[in-house]
């Protein structure tokens, strides 16, 4: 299939979507409302506020396809000449301090699961923390949640306010259709409505798709308020983030659910609702908990922006990965100097003993992550039993 027909036919499924909600547009202000409708003055409001939840539920759903996932900056770009040398290294230490070296100025704490800065093959860049690549949109996208079909986009850092709020008010949309169109569906069994021919079956129709929709999308976005709340993504539920200094830590980025509800919907109250952007931070580095402990004693209100620096977090005091040189990383007194809440249980094995339990199973590791990597870009569910293969014959 050519590049055009492919970006024809991602487009189908935003196509029915907007064909459905015209549909709905028809029955429920015509049929329903004007010429089923025998008050007036109740007709009015169910118009005004009908319109008011179409307004906001289109407008999110709008800026949620629009929004570009943007573009990676050049500093987070590898030259040519290291890419060169990094696939020409002779061992994987190697490529592992080519990569240290180049990531030493910046903000990074994840790593991969052989306790390597994350680098991608295809874009030729390191990837910034809670950024993924993804095979849909063909190239790494900051705080991937995951690739929506029915949006056409990644849902990311610059999308996920407006993604949440368009599944709200989706479901308020429904609810409020379905509600209002209760009394004539009704009616429609009764066989008492006013309606005749087609606008019968239209009103009939409504109340159904209407309650239909509402109640899937009851369970994706009480999901999603879920994971805002512990401030994780979707990716990171079914792995989790691993950091250089505590390993793997699914609640690594949980600042208390204010302060995560912050971070995506802003400190403006008067925005949370308004499908404008108010997300906090730039996308490329994000306060931890291990902030959020540093500054517990001082505030009883915890705000995203009292983490100060973002780059600081796991490491005592200094920017991210700047004690990173280009030679090997010396785990002997890797602990030194840090405070108690900087460094987690998980981290008590030095580094480089985890290294060579780990040195067995890259192999697996590096398959495992690749078939993770294709679930999250909404490829086929069935590649999670290749997962569970990896572990199996691993374990």
């Amino acid at each position: 299939m050519t590049p055009a027909c492919m970006a024809v036919f991602k487009w189908i499924p935003v196509l029915f979507i907007t064909a459905v909600i015209a549909w709905s547009y028809y029955a429920y202000v015509v049929e329903l409302c004007i010429r089923n409708s025998q008050n007036r003055i109740g007709m009015i409001f169910m118009l005004l506020f009908y319109h008011i939840f179409l307004t906001l539920f289109m407008w999110s759903y709008w800026r949620t396809i629009m929004t570009s996932v943007g573009r990676m900056p050049d500093q987070w770009r590898i030259p040519d000449e290291e890419v060169t040398r990094l696939f020409r290294a002779d061992s994987p230490d190697t490529q592992k301090r080519i990569l240290n070296n180049f990531a030493r100025d910046l903000p990074v704490t994840n790593r991969t699961m052989k306790l390597s800065v994350r680098f991608c093959e295809k874009c030729k860049i390191i990837k910034p923390d809670r950024a993924h690549h993804c095979s849909v949109c063909s190239c790494c996208v900051l705080k991937m949640d995951h690739h929506c079909p029915w949006v056409n986009n990644c849902v990311n850092f610059y999308n996920y306010k407006y993604f949440v709020l368009f599944l709200g008010y989706a479901l308020v949309y429904c609810l409020y259709v379905a509600f209002t169109a209760l009394h004539d569906f009704v009616d429609f069994w009764k066989g008492q409505l006013n309606a005749t021919g087609m606008g019968r079956f239209h009103i009939l129709f409504l109340f159904f798709i209407a309650l239909m929709f509402a109640i899937s999308l009851v369970s994706l976005f009480g999901y999603h308020i879920y994971l805002v709340l512990v401030n994780r993504t979707t990716l990171e539920s079914f792995r989790a983030p691993i950091f250089r200094v505590g390993g793997p830590d699914k609640n690594g980025y949980n600042l208390g659910r204010y302060a995560n509800f912050c971070e995506v919907f802003g400190d403006d109250w008067q925005y949370w609702f308004l499908p404008v952007f108010s997300s906090r931070g730039d996308g490329y580095s994000y306060p931890t908990s291990s902030d959020q402990s540093r500054v517990s004693t001082t505030s009883p209100v915890q705000r995203y922006d009292a983490m100060g620096d973002t780059g600081t977090s796991r490491l005592d005091g200094n920017p991210t990965d700047k004690l990173i040189g280009a030679s090997p990383l010396d785990t002997t007194n890797h602990h030194h100097n840090q405070s108690p809440h900087q460094v987690r249980s998980t981290s008590a094995q030095p580094i480089q003993q985890l290294q060579q339990q780990q040195a067995p199973l890259s192999p697996y590791l590096d398959e495992l992550e690749e078939r993770l990597e294709q679930v999250a870009n909404g490829q086929s569910l069935s590649s999670s039993t290749g997962v569970i293969s990896i572990f199996w014959t691993t374990f």
